[in-house]
């Protein structure tokens, strides 16, 4: 069952997706996504974050349909892409796009920027070819980027110009859902905060839905409506993004935060970093129990054996840790106030940007 999202229309619905690889039979079997549950509204901007191998690359892959669900399902305005032709699917997934982390892996290096940026209309034999041209150099300007770019190669150009040509791209069949899987982990830091700004113009300016994949709490923090926090194929919580990353209500999501830098030299002494003990699991072989009590400080004996389940602790916010209300109060005795934050209210996206 899908949780409950903010107000409005649901562009993405995810159910109990599961997404393997491998053969059960031989014992190779990688549950890469597995019973993942949420939905993301019109106009949002959905986060998703984790460590590398904890399932947001597959579960984005799998959200435009570049992968099929091994179990569950995933529905596109509430229509089904899987069951499909593949020329049909083809077709819908013009509308379901994703940017990935490395731009120069998205270009042909024996193609200029502009034909690179014309291919998918050529692909899909929309437009003439004055069309098409007419097109893309009006996307290289959404994304600014100078009509100079249009003839050059990929090498000739800097990995911040390369990834705005290749959002110039993904814009160029019109896509209602955008998934950026890493965008930014590639760039400077001075770069990556144009590179957000750029996302929330964007997404004014043709109403877009993103899916934001990344590992940096600090990126996601300031971009996202809502977040979801992956570990080893589960989202362990979700809520408003303000809400999960100042006040998280999980021991995992907790150790990440503290593991991000603090501008603030008060804030940066005040904060207890949390140093993740014990062993990273097999990915073949999962533990029992909660997956992350192999690595969790506040582990005991329930924790090993059964699965916590998700549940709404707070308005909009859903955590799957059997001691989530022991956390809440710990922290309202500390002070935090609510740990709901803005309970759910929805978030105009283009206030979240970096400045």
């Amino acid at each position: 069952m899908s949780v409950a999202t903010p107000s409005g229309q649901t562009a993405l619905d995810v159910d109990d997706l599961h997404v393997s690889f491998g053969n059960a039979r031989r014992g190779s079997l990688i549950r890469a996504v597995d019973g993942v549950s949420f939905s993301v509204c019109k106009g949002e901007i959905f986060g998703v974050i984790g460590e590398s191998g904890s399932g947001k690359s597959t579960l984005g892959r799998c959200l435009v349909g570049l992968l099929s669900p091994s179990g569950g399902g995933v529905l596109h305005d509430g229509i089904d892409p899987f069951k499909f032709s593949r020329r049909e699917l083809n077709r819908h997934r013009r509308k379901y796009q994703i940017v990935s982390q490395d731009p120069n892996a998205a270009f042909d290096p024996r193609m200029t920027i502009l034909q690179s940026i014309c291919e998918p209309l050529n692909i899909a034999g929309e437009g003439t070819k004055a069309e098409r041209r007419e097109k893309a150099f009006a996307m290289l300007d959404r994304v600014s980027l100078s009509p100079e770019m249009a003839n050059r190669y990929p090498h000739e150009i800097s990995g911040g110009q390369k990834q705005r040509a290749n959002i110039a791209r993904a814009l160029m069949l019109d896509p209602n859902v955008i998934v950026c899987d890493e965008v930014v982990a590639a760039l400077d830091v001075s770069i990556q905060a144009d590179m957000l700004n750029l996302f929330a113009r964007l997404q004014e300016q043709f109403g877009l839905t993103y899916v934001f994949i990344s590992h940096d709490l600090r990126v996601v923090s300031h971009i996202s409506d809502r977040v979801a926090v992956m570990y080893f194929g589960k989202i362990v919580e979700f809520g408003p993004a303000h809400a999960v990353i100042e006040t998280p209500l999980h021991p995992y999501t907790e150790a990440l935060r503290s593991a991000e830098p603090e501008i603030d030299p008060a804030a940066a002494d005040a904060r207890q970093r949390i140093i993740l003990q014990g062993e990273i699991p097999s990915a073949i072989a999962p533990p029992g129990g909660c997956r992350f009590h192999t690595r969790c400080p506040r582990v005991r004996d329930i924790c090993r054996t059964e699965e916590p389940r998700q549940r709404e602790l707070l308005p909009g916010r859903h955590v799957a840790c059997h001691f989530a209300e022991e956390m809440l109060g710990e922290k309202e005795r500390r002070g935090l106030g609510p740990a709901g934050g803005n309970g759910g209210d929805h978030v105009a996206p283009a206030t979240n940007a970096l400045t």
